[in-house]
């Protein structure tokens, strides 16, 4: 689905979402136990509950598959990366910088290497010269 940052924080701004989204933290669940669970944490209908569940896959937050009659409901690490990686660039805005920086890195890494390798055959030739 669409993990867009606006659609993601959207669907984390209402709690039962955010609650949901702790109950399948641990593992997949089916929908019946998600249902049954958000009932305890608040009064609310199965059907609700299914609306909830939709607007988290539509943000790309969660993923269902079905099994035989039953739909088991899982977090999507994409729409929880998206998240992340958003509020990363908040806090560290320098970090989308930081991958161009390590292939910078490897490349000094790998020049300094090749001049290594070619500084001995230039020193025994100097060597050779002077003897």
């Amino acid at each position: 689905m669409d993990a867009s940052p606006a659609k993601i924080f959207e669907a984390l701004g209402d709690p039962v979402r955010r609650y949901i989204l702790e109950l399948l933290a641990s593992n997949e669940q089916p929908a019946g136990a998600i249902v049954a669970a958000v009932q305890q944490f608040t009064t609310i209908s199965q059907p609700g509950v299914s609306q909830h569940l939709k607007v988290l896959r539509d943000a790309g937050l969660v993923m269902t598959q079905a099994d035989g009659t039953r739909r088991l409901y899982t977090l999507d690490s994409s729409g929880v990366e998206a998240a992340r990686a958003w509020l990363t660039r908040l806090t560290d805005p320098l970090a989308q910088f930081a991958q161009p920086l390590d292939a910078l890195a490897t490349e000094i890494a790998r020049g300094k290497r090749t001049r290594r390798k070619h500084a001995p055959d230039a020193a025994s030739d100097d060597q050779a010269r002077h003897a």
